[in-house]
């Protein structure tokens, strides 16, 4: 039999608590999320500030910065790190301007004039002879010194330093500038997942404390409270309505899973394994410049583009930073002869056929194009999803290059007798089976 709920003062409380405790949290959170992006941006600007700020010992920091990059940056490190060079971190407190600009005008005529200090860093450092640089001025000088003392005393990973030590000069202020925006993707996606709880929350709480006031209407069984909540999800689980919808809404969430599990069957999209040896293609083809068929040697020449072997990379580092932990594992891999087991990232199914010259030598193609932007990446990983739907699509839509090539002639004239649109790859053979399945 049903009769009216008897109000509870305790549990009209509890619910009364519950309900302003719930709220005051979605309030806390929707004015902490613009002071978190907030604190983001100042923190941001505060470093940005920070790293072009006033010139240190009465030159221009900022110029500075751009002059040590483009002269100094190959040979030293802004901290104490050894690379060729010396470490030039507390540089400018070792000697006096005067003489510092000498050293850097022309490093020979300070050691050859019989000054103990260069001499012993010249004898040091085997002897290798530090470039000059005669055209700069007194100003550019003070500028290269002040960005040193100013990045020295920087936090590295902020500063940028050492320069050809794994990571970009000028990297960590370039995502210093702001939030990221996966940052705030992710902020949002917690922000609204939370929102969505409390008012769930706020609707449960509402509920219950409808039926434990004793509203007019409000109508419930003999017994405890936890007897009639009980009472209460037992109606609700066997009602034929909500039973189909849940099995229905299982069953979707399932099929959706299997489908994108089988889509993603051979999918590496995203992949970047952990390498024996820690190469940053943002420091070698980003700041550095090194052309990509310095390393791939077989890129504009074969199927394969060929991953570098060591007598490669010692070019370099037979020279450059020896001391590195890293370069020691070259060093290591050469006294053994052992190659170097580096992991593949980009790895196409053997049933696929893919030539690496056909694309980039004759169809002029850059390595960004299936790649993506590999000088701007510490760790190299596949960017492309790779598919035959994704080659396909890029046959479909990617303008033969013709250009001084005879050979192409004939094909241009007869597609352009049929067609008003530029000649495709697609028109060309790309879309069949036997160009990449053999």
């Amino acid at each position: 039999m049903n009769i009216p709920f008897r109000k509870d003062a305790k549990f009209c409380s509890f619910f009364s608590y519950s309900k302003t405790f719930i709220a005051s949290i979605a309030v806390a959170i929707l004015l902490s999320v613009p002071s978190l992006i907030y604190a983001q941006d100042s923190t941001a600007a505060a470093g940005a500030a920070s790293a072009a700020g006033a010139p240190a010992g009465g030159g221009d920091a900022a110029k500075g910065e751009t002059l040590f990059k483009n002269n100094c940056a190959q040979c030293h490190a802004v901290t104490d790190e050894r690379v060729v060079g010396p470490g030039l971190k507390g540089v400018s407190g070792r000697h006096d301007f005067a003489w510092l600009s000498k050293w850097v005008r022309n490093s020979q005529a300070v050691i050859a004039s019989g000054d103990p200090y260069a001499v012993k860093i010249y004898n040091e450092y085997s002897k290798a002879q530090m470039t000059s640089f005669p055209n700069l001025s007194d100003d550019d000088i003070k500028g290269i010194f002040a960005y040193i003392d100013q990045a020295g005393t920087a936090d590295p990973a902020a500063a940028g330093a050492p320069a050809a030590g794994g990571a970009a000069a000028g990297g960590a202020s370039a995502q210093g500038d702001g939030p990221s925006d996966l940052f705030v993707i992710v902020l949002a996606a917690l922000v609204v997942v939370m929102l969505l709880v409390l008012g769930v929350l706020l609707v449960i709480v509402s509920l219950l404390s409808k039926a434990v006031s004793g509203e007019p209407g409000t109508t419930v069984e003999k017994g405890d409270f936890m007897s009639r909540l009980g009472n209460s999800l037992k109606r609700i689980a066997s009602d034929p309505a909500i039973r189909s919808a849940t099995i229905w809404i299982f069953v979707l969430l399932v099929l959706k899973a299997t489908l994108d599990g089988a889509y993603s069957v051979g999918v590496q999209q995203g992949y970047a394994p952990k390498q024996p040896i820690s190469f940053s293609h943002k420091l070698h083809a980003g700041e550095y410049k090194i052309d990509c068929n310095y390393c791939h040697t077989g890129v504009n020449r074969g199927k394969s583009a060929h991953i570098p072997s060591a007598n490669i990379c010692m070019n370099c580092h037979g020279v450059i930073k020896k001391e590195s932990p890293e370069i020691q594992k070259i060093y290591t891999s050469i006294e053994n002869n052992q190659p170097i087991e580096w992991i593949r990232v980009h790895n196409l199914p053997d049933l696929a056929y893919f030539n690496h010259a056909q694309h980039v030598n004759v169809g002029g193609l850059e390595c960004q194009n299936c790649h993506g932007e590999v000088e701007k990446m510490e760790v190299i990983q596949q960017r492309s999803s790779l598919t035959m739907g994704w080659c396909i699509d890029c046959h479909r839509k990617t303008e033969v290059n013709t250009k001084d090539n005879k050979y192409y002639d004939k094909l241009v004239q007869l597609h352009a007798g049929e067609s008003k649109e530029a000649l495709k790859v697609a028109d060309i053979g790309g879309l069949e089976c036997s160009k990449c399945h053999y």
